[in-house]
Parts: C-alpha cells; structure tokens; sequence
C-alpha cells in the first residue's frame, strides 16, 4: 500500500476548515506569529518615542514603515519564519531575527539593538496571545453567539403561545409553551454573553521575573512600570503590575471557563431539542438533496442538533484543561503553558462549529401544533396541580370542608389516564364555591399555562 500524501489530523483544519477559517486569522500559529510581530514593532516605537539609549523618535513615515509589518504579514513571513525557527529552534527569537531583518530593508538598522529590549519571551508571548484571544472572541466567538441567542429568541416569541406538555422527570406535568421553554435558555445564554463581554484580558512586560530588573540596570532613572503599563494599555489591554516571568493567565481560566458554560447551556439546549423533534413536538424541514440515512430513506435525522452536542463535549473538555492547568506555573516559570495555549483555537474551533451547527438546526424545525394538541388532550390528569390547589384555596376561605385535597387528586390521579369526562363528573360533586368550580370546569390541558406566554416578555 503507497503511502498517503501529507494530511490533516484534525477535521477543523479538513472537513469543517469552511466552518472555522475564520479562527485561523487569529489563533492559528501565522495569526500568534503576526501578533507577535506587531508586540516587537509597537515596543521599538515606545522606546524611540522616549528618546532612549540614544535614540530618537520616528518620523510618521517611519512608523508607518514599522506598523506596515504587521499589516502587509502574509505567506512570504509565514515561510521566512519557518526558515529562521528551523536555525533558532525557538519561535520569538525567529520572530526578533524578522524583525531585525525588515528593520535593515527600511534603513532604520540604527535603532536595531532595540529589537527586543529588555524583553523575555514571554513578555512577547502573553501580550500576542492576549490579542489573538481577544480578536477572535470578539470578531469571530461573539458575533455567531449572538446569532444563536437572535435566533432562539426569534423561535422563542414565534412560539410563545404554543401549549405543551411538560415533562418533569420525564413524566407529564404541568404544561408550559414552547416559547417559554426556548425563553428559558435565551435568557441563561444571554447572562453569559453578558460576562464574556465584560471579561479582562490582560498583559505583562515586566522582564524575566516580572521584577524590571534588567530594564533599571540599563537605565535607572526611567518609571518602567509606568512605561510598561502604557505599552500594554496601548496595545488595548489591561495591564498586570504583579506577575512571575509569566502573566499569571487567570484571565485565560476565567475566559475559558465562561466559554464552556455557555457550552453547557448550549448541550442542554440541542438535548432537549433533539428529545421535542423525537417526540414528535418539532419536525424537521427536509432539506434538498439531504440523505437522512444511508438505507433508510424516510429518515431526517437531527443531524445538526446531535454534531453541536459532540462539538460542544470537545470544546469544553480542551477548554476545562486550559482554565485549569493555565493557572499553575511552577516557582517563576515553566514551560507547561507553550504547548498547552497551543490548542486554544482547537477549543474554540470546536465551539464555533457547534454554535454554526444550532443556527442551522433552528432554521430547520418547525412546531407541529397538532402533535402538541394530542399529547395534552390525552393527559387530563396533569390537572389534578390545579384542582388540589383550588380546593386547599376554598378550605383556607372556608368555603370548603375537604379534609385533604392532595389526597383526594393522588387517589383520582396517580398513576392513571383520566379523561376531560372524568374531570367534569369529578369537579362537579366538589364541595367548593361555584366560581371556583366554574373556573375549573373551563380548565383544559391547553389552557393550564399560567403566565407562560407574557414571561417572554423578559426577554426585552
């Protein structure tokens, strides 16, 4: 057997690449790389800005020059670096070298010895990597965690008056609308949304201790953490005065385990939805030339809805890993963090492909009103809640001498199938006031809902 040509191990980079690539423009290891480029170039910047070591601002064409690095990075710099790191066998310092080589092509071999000044890898890395987390979340994660949350809510009012049968314990129970059980989980992933928008990503550049030594013992009279906190603040990023070597990457765990919550949400959301389309209360849309199954061609299988709930499992395991190993570096500095942070679009990549998988699954169903109908019409006994209740409120009032209403509906009600005839011949020998009685007689399954369909409104 020849052997195979080069392959993809990973399906996000073969067949779901279409799905993901936007990712790749920021956590891939070109798109870390570029950051990393763009860390050395804007710290060139702060130190000819201030004039030191015997240096002197640059122009607005020469910066312009420097910053041009990083807008024009493509496949010419992906190969070079791969050169440069095959001699280094370290990837920031093929990153410097790349530098030093531009600065030469621009003229500006003067302030070269600047080229990561005072720096440690890791001041390099951590803030490279705090811009690649914070790009992709906020210009890939985010906007298509919006469109599930858009598109829930639009299904969530389209249905908000739809009755159906509760299933607590997997058992019939009180009814509840469709709308409001989609509400449900509009308004769990919307507090998350919430979070990650707000969370904090955070930066160092502080030297090989986080101390400034080398930075004072170069020149003492210079507030390095003031130039620091303004590097790293221009960068669009929080500044952390207090770290080892490495920033601490508790913004990474906080991040990342916010992510897989709303992963988690996200399970329980295509569970349930692929339990209402096996139970007959959704169908799905057929979609043109779609096989549901290889031999069985009558089948639509929930495809969409069972690929997110895998998607999901693997995105939250790499992302359970990283929160809780990220956060743990042995003394001042270990390297357990390099390889680890590695496989961060690899968590991502798993999430987006999962929300993808939602957003086209809830495009694909459709309530089927008649299915709703029937389950409720053949449980009238979900209405023993309601009966019981009323009766508890007549004795209170006392216009009722019923010793023990839960008794009374669990003898009627458990474990049986009652019809709307058994409840009318039931409700009326009860022993409570008439307008009670009346509302009860009204009652049926559909219309058990209370206020289920205005609680959408909290929706906004």
């Amino acid at each position: 057997m020849s052997p195979l040509p080069p392959q993809v191990l990973s399906p996000l980079d073969g067949r779901y690449r279409s799905i993901v690539t936007e990712l790749g423009e920021y956590l891939s290891e070109a798109g870390l790389n570029r950051a990393r480029v763009q860390v050395e170039v804007e710290w060139l910047i702060v130190l000819t800005d201030r004039s030191l070591f015997g240096s002197a601002p640059l122009n607005p064409e020469q910066k312009a020059a420097l910053r041009s690095l990083v807008a024009s990075f493509g496949q010419a710099e992906i190969d070079e670096l791969a050169e440069l790191e095959a001699t280094t066998r370290h990837d920031v310092k093929a990153v410097e070298y790349l530098v030093r080589r531009r600065l030469t092509t621009l003229g500006l071999d003067h302030i070269a010895e600047l080229t990561h000044f005072a720096a440690t890898s890791e001041d390099i890395n951590n803030l490279s990597y705090a811009l690649t987390v914070s790009q992709a979340v906020r210009e890939v994660w985010l906007p298509k965690y919006r469109r599930v949350i858009d598109a829930l809510r639009g299904r969530a009012l389209e249905f908000r008056g739809d009755a159906m049968l509760a299933r607590t314990h997997g058992q019939p129970a009180t009814p509840t609308t469709m709308g409001k059980e989609l509400a449900v989980f509009v308004y769990r992933l919307e507090r998350i949304l919430a979070q990650v928008e707000s969370n904090e990503y955070l930066g160092k550049f502080s030297g090989a201790t986080g101390t400034f030594a080398a930075h004072v013992v170069a020149e003492p009279s210079v507030d390095w953490p003031a130039v620091s906190r303004e590097f790293v603040e221009g960068l669009g990023l929080g500044w952390n005065p207090l770290t080892t070597q490495i920033e601490s990457h508790d913004w990474q765990a906080e991040l990342y385990s916010k992510i897989s919550h709303s992963n988690r949400v996200l399970h329980n959301l295509a569970t349930d939805i692929w339990t209402y389309i096996s139970i007959g209360y959704f169908r799905q849309i057929p979609q043109v030339g779609a096989t549901g199954s290889s031999t069985m061609p009558h089948k639509i299988n929930p495809i969409r809805f069972e690929n997110a709930e895998a998607n999901l499992e693997l995105s939250s395991a790499i992302l359970d890993s990283l929160a809780s190993t990220l956060v743990t570096s042995r003394m001042q500095r270990d390297l357990t963090d390099s390889t680890t942070q590695r496989n961060i679009g690899v968590g991502f990549g798993h999430s987006v492909l999962a929300l993808d998988n939602i957003v086209r699954g809830l495009g694909e169903i459709d309530i089927d009103r008649a299915q709703l109908e029937s389950d409720l019409d053949s449980n009238w006994e979900i209405l023993g809640e309601a009966i019981q209740t009323v009766i508890r409120a007549e004795v209170s009032a006392g216009r009722s001498a019923i010793a023990d209403p839960y008794a009374l509906l669990k003898e009627l009600t458990r474990g049986k199938r009652i019809n709307r005839d058994d409840l009318v011949t039931f409700v009326s020998a009860l022993d409570i006031g008439e307008a009670a009685k009346a509302r009860l007689l009204e009652l049926t399954p559909s219309t058990y809902v209370g206020l289920a369909d205005p609680l959408v409104e909290y929706l906004g």
